[in-house]
């Protein structure tokens, strides 16, 4: 079993603060600048902190510190789409980052004055809308496919693709199986359809635990059968997570 070291041993500038908010709202001051609303975790504030992003494309940014050394993290998301992320020494750069996503500062524009900040791959495209990020999520869906080693689930990939009705919505993969949202962000919408490469041909299922739709021999055949079993209203996926 892990026993990890006492925060306020580990921190004891924080600890002296009463929790990571209030620390790091004091570097920011120390630093020349301010930082605003941060709240403090009702469990473990001296380990975990968050600070609310100002406008609706950005939730709020995750501040944490390491429990074993001492440095910290940060993790931003944006209407269910992981956005950026960190590690660093100085709680200071963590201030400003967090001043930067609270502001609504462009991401490659806080990723360029913080060395630590990396952006996910979906990162700009969010900032641009949900029919930018559903095309590079086909992108990084397509570019995986053409890594695998499995022809099969190549050219199945490459079927939905060509399918419009289907490259409007927001496409991601469990354990094999090519799954379809109608939003971007996480939670996903319930299942539309879901394709994936049975032992003797392509098999089209209305959700992932659900019943078969039917068996076909070729991709652009089970592409055609999902086709036809969407709902005749469904649209372009929009951005958020499903349900709020």
């Amino acid at each position: 079993m892990t026993t990890f070291p006492d925060p306020a041993d580990l921190y004891p500038d924080v600890a002296a603060k009463g929790s990571l908010a209030a620390a790091l709202q004091e570097v920011a001051k120390e630093h020349g600048f301010v930082l605003g609303a941060a709240a403090a975790d009702d469990t473990q504030p001296l380990l975990y902190a968050s600070v609310p992003g100002a406008t609706p494309l950005r939730e709020d940014l995750g501040v944490s510190a390491g429990r074993i050394s001492r440095y910290w993290l940060i993790n931003g998301w944006g209407q269910g789409t992981p956005l950026i992320s960190g590690q660093t020494w100085e709680l200071s750069e963590v201030a400003k980052v967090a001043r930067e996503w609270r502001n609504g500062t462009p991401l490659r524009d806080i990723q360029q004055s913080a060395s630590f900040v990396e952006l996910t791959y979906l990162a700009e495209a969010a900032e641009q809308g949900p029919a930018q990020l559903v095309s590079a999520q086909w992108e990084w869906v397509r570019q995986d496919a053409e890594e695998a080693p499995w022809p099969e689930y190549r050219t199945l990939v490459e079927a939905a693709y060509a399918e419009p009705r289907l490259r409007q919505l927001f496409p991601y993969v469990s354990h094999w199986l090519l799954r379809f949202s109608t939003t971007t962000g996480a939670p996903f919408s319930p299942d539309v359809v879901c394709l994936h490469v049975g032992k003797g041909g392509y098999v089209v299922k209305a959700s992932s635990y659900g019943p078969s739709l039917g068996e076909t021999a070729s991709p652009e055949e089970a592409v055609a059968l999902a086709a036809r079993h969407l709902p005749a209203d469904i649209g372009p996926a929009v951005a958020g997570a499903y349900g709020k």
